[in-house]
């Protein structure tokens, strides 16, 4: 092993991806169907068991975050990715973005960006939120709005916006993480 392989942190080291902001690499901490919560490690970047979900819930996608980039939440910005499989956790999918769910989670505004999985053909051909069916956005409300009751925490689903907010919102999550780490 040469010199100048180096483990890089997840958050830090990947880039955000070569399309941004229609296009974002994504890390992925939980798989489609798990009812484990894991999340980067801010300082080691180890994948970290946060905890089990109290509640019977299954997560509905693919979880993770948008690599440098930093939200109003002090976190690096969530992704939700559709895909046909569940995915590994620290996997880096490439991510199409087609809008974004906006919801406030203990009192603190927690966007989470929608996206397909750019190589899975069974979703790669949605370019907008638009097309999903209505029934998609009746269970990820349900979801998060419902995942947190038995931990008596408060999560609530504001609105589903379009590709265009996502967009906006990405290019300010990356402005503040530049602002913010340099």
């Amino acid at each position: 092993m040469s010199s100048n392989n180096t483990v890089r942190h997840p958050w830090h080291g990947v880039s955000p991806g070569e399309g941004v902001p229609r296009n974002v690499n994504a890390i992925i901490e939980i798989p489609q169907g798990s009812r484990a919560k894991y999340e980067i490690e801010k300082e080691s970047g180890l994948l970290k068991l946060d905890r089990v979900i109290y509640s019977s819930f299954y997560y509905p996608t693919n979880y993770g975050f948008i690599p440098r980039t930093y939200g109003d939440d002090k976190d690096p910005l969530d992704i939700l990715v559709l895909s046909s499989i569940s995915v590994q956790p620290l996997c880096i999918i490439e991510a199409k973005v087609i809008g974004v769910m906006q919801m406030i989670d203990g009192g603190d505004a927690d966007d989470k960006i929608i996206a397909v999985a750019a190589n899975d053909m069974s979703v790669n051909h949605i370019n907008n939120i638009e097309e999903l069916p209505p029934h998609f956005f009746k269970e990820l409300r349900q979801f998060f709005e419902d995942y947190k009751k038995l931990e008596n925490k408060t999560v609530q689903v504001e609105d589903f916006g379009d590709k265009a907010t996502a967009l906006q919102i990405i290019q300010a999550g990356i402005d503040l993480y530049k602002t913010t780490f340099g």
